[in-house]
């Protein structure tokens, strides 16, 4: 078996290129022919993907966060190499999602756990949300939480260092003169218009550590909806609060939907984002593109993920 790891540098809160060494050792054991190459500028992590799946290689590692994972998605969609990661980000979404290890600095061999739970567990194809020519794994936002993402991103190590702290700041900053928008939104042709304050096209079951879309299923074809209406801050805190307790469906002004096209167009352009990074402004048209993409799931992964077997 042959493989490579894309190592983005500036990554996460710290450098882990002996980790990543160790990480190789430990797959070469396990009859994996391993490169490590490094990624310099945006977009190299989408073009060494892109190499590794033409060249034929059995897997690609992202050893990186959410936004570099995000990057090699785009090089991987439609082929048969899969994408594994070692998640030394600072929010780590796709690895919480699995339930795979995270890095830290008081447990740094955890990333060699990540990598053999994946070659332990199974090869899935999964579905892709797509707008434009750009692929996202996780979600895409558009309203508040990308008017955060574009505040903040990108960020420096120092401020990485900080976690999640530094988006609490902006949020609560940013609420007191966010109104929301007046919308026009086609779900599968369903129209639904109103203000919103944030409209989140979800693959999977989690959103910023919040299991906001519980029915989400990574191969079912569908991207989960979720248009969080309101005027204002006290109507932030609200859907927070809803967020918090895992219940955020049980409000009236929340409205959710599975569906295969979603169109947004807003009274003015609103930031969009995908997985953590900026992606311009509305009008927005996103299609999911069914199980176009091999990734490897760790056998303690949730089984609900999942509606269809292995595809290996």
């Amino acid at each position: 078996m042959k493989g490579r790891i894309v190592y983005n540098p500036t990554a996460g809160p710290r450098d882990v290129e002996r980790e990543l060494q160790r990480v190789r050792k430990a797959l070469a054991k396990r009859g994996w022919e391993i490169e490590i190459v490094t990624t310099h500028h945006p977009g190299d992590a989408k073009r060494l993907a892109r190499e590794a799946a033409e060249a034929g290689l059995d897997g690609v590692w992202v050893a990186g966060g959410d936004g570099t994972i995000n990057e090699a998605v785009n090089g991987l969609v439609g082929s048969r190499t899969a994408l594994g990661i070692l998640p030394v980000g600072t929010g780590n979404m796709w690895a919480r999602q699995l339930h795979l290890p995270v890095y830290t600095l008081a447990s740094p061999f955890r990333l060699r756990e990540a990598a053999i739970a994946q070659l332990e567990g199974e090869v899935r194809a999964v579905d892709v949300g797509r707008i434009g020519n750009r692929y996202f794994l996780l979600w895409a936002g558009i309203g508040f939480d990308a008017l955060i993402t574009a505040e903040l991103e990108p960020r420096s190590r120092p401020m990485k260092r900080l976690g999640p702290i530094p988006y609490a700041i902006a949020a609560i900053t940013l609420a007191r003169n966010y109104s929301g928008v007046r919308a026009h939104i086609a779900l599968d042709g369903r129209i639904v218009r109103g203000r919103a304050l944030l409209v989140l096209v979800s693959n999977v079951q989690t959103y910023a550590f919040f299991p906001i879309a519980r029915q989400a299923r990574l191969d079912d074809g569908r991207l989960d909806v979720l248009i969080f209406k309101g005027l204002g801050i006290s109507y932030i805190a609200r859907h927070l609060v809803r967020a918090f307790s895992g219940k955020p469906l049980q409000d009236p002004r929340t409205v959710y939907r599975q569906v295969r096209r979603i169109t947004v167009d807003t009274e003015i352009p609103i930031s969009v984002q995908v997985d953590g990074d900026p992606l311009g402004t509305t009008p927005v048209a996103i299609r999911v593109v069914p199980r176009s993409l091999r990734v490897m799931v760790p056998p303690q992964a949730p089984a609900d993920l999942f509606v269809e077997g292995a595809d290996r």
